[in-house]
């Protein structure tokens, strides 16, 4: 059964098609990627499906009663409230249950009977829906997703653009819908968020379609692909690595198909040249005619498009000595009193590629710094060896002068003539009067592209990069994968993106809060290394700090509630003893000798079970 449907989908923006005639279904429980170029359309498209928008043509069907959640890229959360207060919203049925269960204790405990059979009724169904736990789950999204306690008051006005997307996220995770919808969720996530967000969506009931640039996330999750390509939509079955595969499958096979029609279409043309005015003249009219008529209905094929994708090359003008980083009791940060981190002695030779991996905000990008020597270190030194260039890609791109235009700032960073500057921003997909823009006009994707090109001109033998892939478009992200895989230097990479990590990394960085473990070896290594530990989803299982001092096996939340329970039960077992006795003194004032017996063993029955559940209580809050 589908959750929701598409026919005839059209998006026009004034003259300028989006996409047209889509057909799409989500069946329940999928798990589609959607992928394609920036400006495809992508976000469009989910803006529809989740009723934000309006398509120019076309209809969309939905399930009835099916619920659907959309994470936007810049999320919109309104109100003061705090965080903890914007995740109880997922729970309002249950906090609703929840204050009537405590209206009924307080009726029950003021006699009224007519409370204990509609409290238990509805403790049962709170009880089902989790409503003693809903608080601890509440702790573990925000955990995964890279909260800390100290966070749960916050009020969203003072959390970052990051912060409020991550809130979202955790929220809607805590709605279960149906159908979520989501727009680049791991983009504020780090490596270790977006382990805690597969492992959540690998036990989720409802249906997924997000769009993501991850592929390593969309390898992880995916069971099809759709991708959005010259204002249409195919469907690849499988995840990224299949798609890659079923994708130039089809190109091959439509380039086949394509020249195949192109001889074809050459032999007819070549025999009604050679034929028409002959004897063979009607023939050639008839062949003629055939391929207008082809042509007519459509049936002549175009070449399948490739898209225009950046076109680099990372070269350096001499080799390293053997030793290229070394760091002796180095201590990292910005004040002499708060340090960031103390790094054990660090080695990188020529040729190695170490990814610096971790948490947001534990002074990654601060360690590239204190290497590169554009910030001191606290204590200890770090050193580059002999005839080491360097070449620095900030994540912030904060080289870049925000007044200059891309050309002004390619020929500030190296002095060339200007035909050569521009068909080197060609390359990166700069063209005609794009080269004049300022870079303050420029998108992410667009910023790193011209950061990458400054790169290339700097002859670098060690490239320091942090997050070289953010805002990158996939097919750009496989290039800079395939020059970095080529580079004959030596490489310290900062990122989340673990597909890149995975191809490109030699020795593995892991840096945590206050400290650094160095691994040796490649990704997969590092990860198995990591499962036998049980660390790989241990964000997502994680106790609060607040858990870890437990009584009787049991965390400080789940003493609270259950000492509510026992609670609520001996008010219940006395409400109901109660009963019992009035019913017990009326059958001995008329006789009834049989119902006295039974009554009389009721009472046992309930006394015993009363005294059990007031040792209980006595042994929580004792």
């Amino acid at each position: 059964m589908s959750l929701l449907a598409a026919d005839h989908l059209s998006l026009f923006y004034g003259a300028d098609e989006v996409f047209s005639q889509l057909h799409l279904e989500i069946p329940a429980k999928a798990r589609i990627a959607l992928v394609g170029p920036n400006g495809a359309g992508k976000t469009s498209l989910l803006n529809i499906l989740a009723g934000r928008d309006v398509p120019t043509e076309g209809r969309i069907t939905k399930a009835r009663q099916a619920r659907v959640a959309y994470l936007p890229q810049r999320p919109e959360l309104a109100g003061a409230h705090s965080l903890w207060q914007e995740q109880l919203k997922a729970f309002a049925d249950l906090r609703t249950m929840e204050d009537r269960l405590a209206e009924l204790e307080r009726a029950m405990a003021d006699g009224h009977e007519t409370a204990l059979a509609d409290y238990g009724r509805l403790q049962a169904e709170f009880e089902r829906r989790g409503g003693y736990v809903y608080e601890t789950k509440i702790k573990r999204a925000l955990s995964g997703l890279g909260f800390a306690a100290a966070d749960y008051d916050a009020p969203l006005p003072r959390l970052s653009g990051g912060q409020k997307t991550r809130a979202l996220l955790c929220r809607l995770l805590l709605e279960e819908p149906d159908l979520l919808l989501l727009d680049e969720p791991t983009n504020h996530l780090d490596i270790y968020g977006v382990e805690w967000l597969e492992s959540f969506l690998k036990s989720f009931a409802g249906a997924v379609l997000a769009v993501s640039h991850d592929r390593y996330f969309i390898d992880s999750f995916a069971a099809a692909v759709w991708e959005m390509e010259a204002k249409r939509l195919q469907v690849y079955r499988g995840n990224y690595t299949a798609y890659l595969k079923q994708r130039e499958e089809r190109r091959a096979r439509l380039q086949k198909e394509f020249d195949g029609q192109q001889t074809f279409i050459a032999k007819e043309m070549d025999y009604i040249r050679k034929h028409m005015g002959s004897r063979w003249t009607a023939q050639a009219k008839g062949r003629r005619k055939k391929l207008a008529t082809m042509e007519k209905r459509g049936k002549t094929l175009t070449a399948p498009r490739r898209r225009a994708v950046m076109k680099l090359n990372m070269s350096s003008d001499a080799r390293s000595g053997d030793q290229v980083i070394a760091t002796t009791d180095l201590v990292i940060g910005y004040a002499p009193d708060q340090p960031l981190a103390a790094v054990p002695d660090l080695r990188a030779l020529r040729g190695e590629t170490a990814a610096l991996i971790g948490a947001n905000g534990v002074g990654k990008s601060t360690l590239l710094k204190t290497i590169s020597g554009d910030l001191a270190p606290l204590a200890g030194q770090a050193r580059l060896g002999a005839n080491v260039k360097l070449g620095y890609f900030a994540q912030a791109h904060e080289a870049l002068k925000a007044d200059r235009s891309i050309l002004e700032e390619i020929l500030a960073a190296k002095a060339m003539p200007i035909s050569a500057a521009r068909d080197l921003l060609g390359r990166l997909m700069f063209s005609a009067d794009d080269v004049f823009r300022p870079v303050a006009t420029l998108s992410g994707g667009e910023r790193g592209r011209v950061a990458l090109a400054k790169l290339t001109l700097q002859g670098a033998n060690l490239l320091l990069l942090d997050e070289p892939t953010n805002h990158l478009d996939m097919d750009s992200q496989e290039i800079l994968q395939a020059v970095l895989e080529g580079f004959a230097g030596t490489i310290l990479l900062v990122s989340h993106d673990r597909y890149l990590i995975d191809a490109l990394a030699t020795q593995i960085w892991d840096m945590t809060a206050g400290r650094l473990t160095v691994f040796e070896g490649g990704y997969q290594e590092f990860l198995r290394r990591r499962l036998e530990e049980g660390k790989i989803g241990k964000q997502a299982d994680k106790k609060p700090a607040a858990y870890a001092e437990k009584k009787h096996g049991l965390n400080p939340y789940e003493v609270k509630r259950k000492v509510a329970r026992l609670e609520a039960k001996i008010n219940q077992l006395e409400a109901s003893l109660n009963a019992v006795d009035r019913q017990l003194s009326a059958a001995s004032a008329a006789g009834d000798v049989a119902k006295v017996g039974q009554l009389g063993a009721a009472y046992a029955r309930g006394e015993a079970e009363l005294e059990a559940a007031l040792a209980e209580w006595g042994k929580f809050v004792e």
